[in-house]
């Protein structure tokens, strides 16, 4: 082979390397991507039916059973409502009242079975995402009201 040859074909092979490297990167990134969703999305069916994401809320007052160490309870943005069920350990500062994420995945049934529950730290925190769907979710059922 003649040296412009064997450079060439290096130059072709370090960029089929690159590129298989590209893609293999994407598609881990893109398995371990967890979207957000309130109820209400849910609800309308814009949540993912066969990946796992992330809903999140406030626990509706009086809505907490527990039996052994599954917990069943619903979380709310105040204008729908997604019956959770986890089984574990709940984290300490989880409530009544408070607000949730959960991440799981969501059953035929509606009923949407979490892997992990992740509680607010103190009185003020709730994720951005969760605090904005909670706000507009309110907004749209004064709106339907009047």
């Amino acid at each position: 082979m003649k040296p412009r040859h064997k450079r060439f074909a290096i130059i072709v092979g370090g960029l089929a390397a690159l590129g298989i490297a590209a893609t293999l990167v994407l598609n881990a990134f893109q398995s371990n991507l967890v979207f957000f969703f309130t109820p209400t999305q849910v609800s309308k069916g814009e949540a993912p039916k066969d990946r796992t994401f992330r809903i999140g809320g406030l626990v509706k007052e009086g809505s907490l059973q527990r039996t052994d160490i599954t917990a069943r309870f619903v979380v709310t943005d105040t204008a729908k409502e997604i019956p959770v069920s986890y089984t574990g350990i709940l984290p300490d500062l989880f409530s009544e009242g408070k607000g949730v994420v959960a991440q799981g995945n969501l059953g035929a049934d509606g009923q949407f079975t979490a892997t992990e529950v992740l509680a607010k730290h103190d009185e003020n925190y709730m994720p951005p995402e969760a605090q904005a769907a909670v706000d507009q979710a309110h907004e749209a059922s004064k709106t339907l009201k009047q």
